[in-house]
């Protein structure tokens, strides 16, 4: 049961189910299977082998009343049947590697990339709609000459293609490609986090592994390309190309009028940015997967809290108010849903005014939001209206 989930999933196509932290250490009898599984599947993607990693830490086999004999037996078995040498193993990870490397690589030198986006896709293919479409399309409205890279295993496929066919049949460049985790983390700290992870040696926590996989990717794909990181929820409103080294903040102190919170759905560095670098490190130091956001917008905000104001400018980045990507809060998203009503209708002028000149970008908090209909001029529904590509299409009268 075991080996059939371990050849069957991938963690960016695939919510795990929340479940306890492993233990410190784990059972001489789990170590060898993940040990066996380890060093002979290299054909099976090192996202797949998180699944094992999470799976088998947290006593899968025991849940299955499976005897220690029976798993030695089956162990040889299939050992016996996929067993690889040394330098078989080193040729099918290299080649891997070689393809992320290579196709993206050849994507770039082929395009005339005016900016470079990046994006992560974490769930199933089924799962991405026409909201999640329209980020894309607001990002080519403002950046036609722009390039993205969405990372996804889900995507990275026929369908993927077939869903992205509308924006390259314009001649826009768009790359979906499948992560090459080994890879993208090498030489970096996040290097020695990964190789913890499928050791079973950390914890991967109660929050959705491959949640954390992007708050890290994201990081990383900037530090080693530089460029611009969005999430899926967000509408571009301008563009963003003259914009460099920012992130930007979700709160302010309504007494000091400082920052209060950062977050991470929007992030525009240079390559090799030391910034980037405090961050990769923070992550790989001080992982947490049971607090929700603590490797993410909790992590910048800390990171950037530790270095003074005078040292910002040294570093060489800003951060921007709210109002650049975070114009409304996600306790007060629902608002920007709703059509104008005769005692709404002032504000929402106003509110429009503001954001058409103060507003990159608008984060559209995807949890909150995810199931509320897009009502005929509200604030939103105006927003696609000005960003829109295919502006006949479904997804500005989505339900």
């Amino acid at each position: 049961m075991l080996l059939l989930i371990y050849n069957s999933f991938s963690v960016f196509s695939l919510h795990l189910v929340p479940i306890p932290p492993i233990q410190s250490t784990l059972s001489p009898t789990h170590l060898q299977i993940l040990h066996h599984q380890t060093s002979t599947s290299s054909s099976v993607s090192d996202s797949s082998l998180l699944l094992v990693v999470k799976e088998t830490s947290l006593g899968f086999i025991q849940k299955q009343n499976v005897s220690s004999t029976r798993i030695e037996k089956k162990t040889r078995r299939f050992k016996r049947s996929t067993e690889l040498t040394p330098a078989i193993t080193q040729r099918l990870q290299v080649k891997s590697r070689q393809r992320f490397k290579t196709r993206v690589k050849s994507f770039l030198s082929e395009s005339s990339c005016e900016s470079l986006f990046f994006m992560t896709w974490i769930s199933s293919i089924e799962s991405f709609g026409d909201r999640e479409r329209f980020t894309i399309e607001s990002l080519f409205k403002f950046h036609p000459n722009s390039c993205l890279i969405l990372v996804s295993n889900s995507f990275d496929c026929d369908r993927g293609t077939l869903i992205l066919k509308p924006f390259t049949d314009k001649g826009l460049k768009v790359l979906p490609i499948k992560p090459d985790f080994a890879y993208i983390f090498k030489d970096i700290s996040a290097e020695k986090w990964f190789e913890r992870l499928k050791k079973g040696t950390l914890s991967p926590g109660v929050i959705p592994l491959e949640q954390n996989l992007s708050n890290i990717l994201r990081l990383v794909l900037l530090y080693k390309y530089g460029g611009i990181y969005l999430d899926t929820d967000v509408i571009i409103l301008k563009s963003l190309s003259n914009l460099h080294n920012v992130i930007g903040a979700q709160t302010v102190d309504p007494v000091t009028k400082k920052w209060s919170r950062l977050n991470n759905a929007v992030l525009i560095f240079d390559k090799n940015h030391p910034l980037l670098k405090r961050f990769i490190d923070e992550f790989s130091r001080t992982f947490n997967g049971n607090k929700w956001g603590h490797n993410g917008p909790y992590l910048v905000s800390r990171v950037i809290a530790r270095i003074k104001i005078s040292s910002s400018s040294d570093l060489g980045f800003s951060v921007l108010p709210p109002s650049a990507f975070y114009p409304v809060d996600w306790t007060r998203i629902k608002g920007f849903y709703r059509a104008p009503t005769n005692e709404s209708d002032a504000w929402l002028r106003k509110r429009l005014t503001h954001l058409r000149k103060n507003t990159f970008a608008v984060h559209l908090w995807n949890r909150e939001s995810k199931k509320l209909r897009i009502e005929e001029g509200s604030i939103i529904h105006q927003l696609m209206s000005h960003s829109c590509i295919f502006c006949n299409s479904s997804s500005l009268h989505l339900s």
